[in-house]
């Protein structure tokens, strides 16, 4: 699927897989491989940004996939995140959607609001923040009518 639908229909907290359509090469071109992984990959649905204005300057709407972390002994150093425009030539598919019931954890209130945890209840994700210490963190609880919207017009997110 394109990358608008993924825009339109994926649900913030979904696994989402993209590809170039290449082939993996084998393991013993490691640069090769390693340039086939970054147009080839999965990551977390963590924010979508609407069209915006930087001056004069106008930016198409996007979608940010959070695809792993670096670190050591539990303490991460570097968050791995792409972001994709909607004009994006890859092919896109949803993996996994956050399962009904789940709260996902937002940094702050707003349109540009980023996920930061997806908890499998409100307990969990009430739990989580007394550790992690987002202060303007805001709840949302994945519904029935959120998952059924992935459905619309006869198209799936999947």
């Amino acid at each position: 699927m394109s990358a608008s639908l993924i825009y339109d229909l994926a649900p913030v907290g979904s696994i989402v897989a993209w590809s170039d359509g290449t082939p993996r090469p084998p393991e013993r071109f490691s640069k090769k491989l390693a340039a086939w992984k970054t147009r080839n990959s999965q990551g977390r649905l963590v924010r979508k940004e609407g069209e915006r204005s930087l001056g004069a300057t106008s930016l198409s709407p996007n979608f940010t996939l959070h695809e792993g972390d670096l670190g050591a002994s539990g303490v991460i150093a570097i968050r791995i995140h792409r972001t994709f425009s909607l004009e994006s030539t890859l092919t896109f598919k949803v993996i996994e959607r956050p399962p009904l019931g789940s709260v996902r954890v937002f940094d702050r209130a707003g349109a540009n609001a980023e996920l930061v945890h997806l908890a499998v209840d409100r307990h969990a994700a009430e739990e989580w923040l007394t550790q992690h210490g987002y202060p303007h963190a805001v709840l949302d609880e994945v519904t029935e009518d959120e998952i059924a919207a992935d459905h619309m017009e006869g198209r799936a997110a999947a």
